[in-house]
């Protein structure tokens, strides 16, 4: 068979469509690459920027959470404010109410003072008309102690020390030490010997010795000392009445009170409950404190009590007190004790007692 035969033509023709084919792959492979390498660079921007939105959005929600934190934090102290100042104000009110309660008690105790003026000036004309004199050698010879005073001083006019049984109640708590807190927080921290010697104290022993001297000599008494519990002086005289007429047991217990040492806080519940226990009972009250108690009848369970609270301990102990006793007190001076004076002078007109601030001299 005869081999066509091959045109020149045709295979420049072919070469001319591959080349030209070859070409056009080549170029589109070159815009490709360009496109790909354009598109690579604008993705790693794009993801840079994701990655750092992502982060912020991180940040966002953690300064969030920190934000709600405040603002719970916040509400809940807001909250306790509110508690606290909707507190002060109720407080506030009693305040104003118990000012207000106490401010009637004073205007009526102030007519009553002057009342009591007007009866003692009344009383001294009538002892200088009927030219009454000073106590019998007699009657002064009945006492089994005798103390010494500077003229008038040994007196104190209105106070009643009569009676058949006669409690005397003398304070032994830290307050007793000094006038002034700072010293009375110095003075506590000292031995038993420098407490004895406190100023205040020795005036406290010598106003017992005087009420012990000054009691009929056919009377029977007992004394006893309080702090946060309540203790006779002389531990053989516990629940019995002693004789005031007996020199071995008047010298007893004012030996035993000068041993006592002045310390804790005061319960007057405590003291007043000795008038319950004694059998019988007695029929006059002599008081020998600085202000009002500092706790009730058990253990606070704060190291520190407010006025109110002093008072409210004060009006317990009086509610524990036995009916149709006379109490007179003899309040010697503390500071920061403001509603003392009111609230034991009350106290001797509801017993029909007697309240007395002696001068910084007596005995």
């Amino acid at each position: 068979m005869k081999r066509r035969p091959v045109s020149a033509f045709s295979l420049s023709f072919l070469d001319i469509m591959f080349c030209g084919f070859g070409a056009v792959v080549l170029l589109v492979l070159i815009l490709n690459h360009d496109t790909v390498k354009a598109r690579s660079e604008r993705f790693a921007d794009l993801r840079s920027e994701v990655v750092k939105l992502e982060q912020e959005v991180l940040v966002g929600e953690d300064r969030q959470v920190t934000l709600r934190n405040s603002l719970e934090a916040a509400d809940t102290e807001l909250q306790a404010t509110q508690g606290a100042t909707e507190r002060v104000i109720e407080d506030i009110r009693e305040l104003k109410i118990e000012i207000a309660r106490m401010a009637k008690e004073t205007q009526a105790n102030r007519a009553h003072v002057n009342q009591l003026t007007s009866d003692l000036k009344s009383l001294d004309r009538k002892k200088k008309r009927l030219g009454l004199q000073a106590p019998e050698a007699g009657e002064q010879g009945a006492r089994v102690h005798r103390v010494t005073g500077d003229g008038d001083r040994q007196y104190l006019t209105g106070l009643k020390v009569g009676g058949k049984r006669i409690l005397i109640l003398v304070d032994a708590s830290a307050s007793m030490l000094d006038e002034t807190i700072v010293n009375v927080v110095r003075r506590r921290n000292m031995d038993p010997a420098q407490k004895r010697t406190a100023p205040k104290w020795k005036r406290t022993l010598a106003t017992a010795e005087w009420l012990v001297s000054n009691l009929p000599a056919s009377a029977s008494f007992q004394l006893y000392v309080f702090n946060t519990r309540a203790r006779p002086v002389l531990a053989t005289g516990k629940d019995r009445w002693l004789k005031a007429g007996s020199s071995a047991e008047v010298e007893g217990v004012l030996n035993a009170l000068r041993k006592q040492v002045p310390e804790e806080g005061t319960s007057l519940y405590r003291a007043f409950a000795v008038a319950r226990k004694l059998s019988p009972a007695p029929d006059n009250i002599l008081l020998v404190t600085d202000g009002l108690p500092t706790q009730g009848r058990n253990r606070p369970k704060r190291t520190t009590v407010s006025p109110e609270q002093r008072l409210e301990h004060f009006s317990a102990a009086v509610r524990n007190l036995p009916a149709g006793i006379p109490v007179n007190t003899l309040l010697l001076p503390m500071e920061g004790d403001a509603w003392a004076a009111a609230a034991y002078w009350k106290l001797a007109i509801d017993t029909q007692g007697s309240f007395i601030t002696p001068a910084r001299d007596w005995p």
